[in-house]
């Protein structure tokens, strides 16, 4: 098992990245606006659609400023049944995002991409939190064919 890591500094309170985590309005400012579902219940399950498909992260675990995992339930074969976790910390004036896709069988090269892209939509996060306006798809980066 192979995962995808990535850590980023947001200066916010850590309470306003786990909002951005947890609810629909706050997913649909970094990462797709086509965000749908039950981020904030444990068992709830979230749609996320993209222009080319999509993924269904099913809330496995919430820890208030702290963590926040889902597990793939939907989407292509090579997410099915992986993770996503974060974890949060306050660092100063920074909160410090863990962020681990963890569970990929194999590095194919879907996953490299998928790992470029996670750190396009961590950016996203950050610009959100700081700014008030993420690059959430349809507005990303596109980095290749898959977007």
């Amino acid at each position: 098992m192979v995962d995808i890591l990535h850590k980023v500094g947001i200066k916010s309170p850590v309470a306003a990245v786990y909002s951005a985590l947890t609810t629909t309005e706050g997913l649909a400012g970094w990462w797709t606006t086509g965000t749908s579902g039950k981020g904030d219940d444990i068992g709830g399950v979230l749609e996320f659609r993209f222009g080319p498909g999509g993924f269904d992260m099913k809330v496995l675990e919430l820890e208030p400023g702290e963590h926040v995992r889902w597990e793939v339930v939907g989407g292509p074969d090579e997410w099915i049944g992986t993770h996503v976790n974060w974890r949060l910390g306050q660092d100063g004036d920074y909160t410090s995002v863990l962020f681990k896709h963890e569970g990929w069988r194999e590095p194919v090269e879907f996953m490299h991409h998928c790992s470029t892209k996670w750190a396009v939509y961590l950016v996203s996060l950050k610009q959100l939190i700081e700014t008030g306006t993420g690059a959430p798809d349809p507005r990303d980066v596109k980095i290749d064919s898959w977007n």
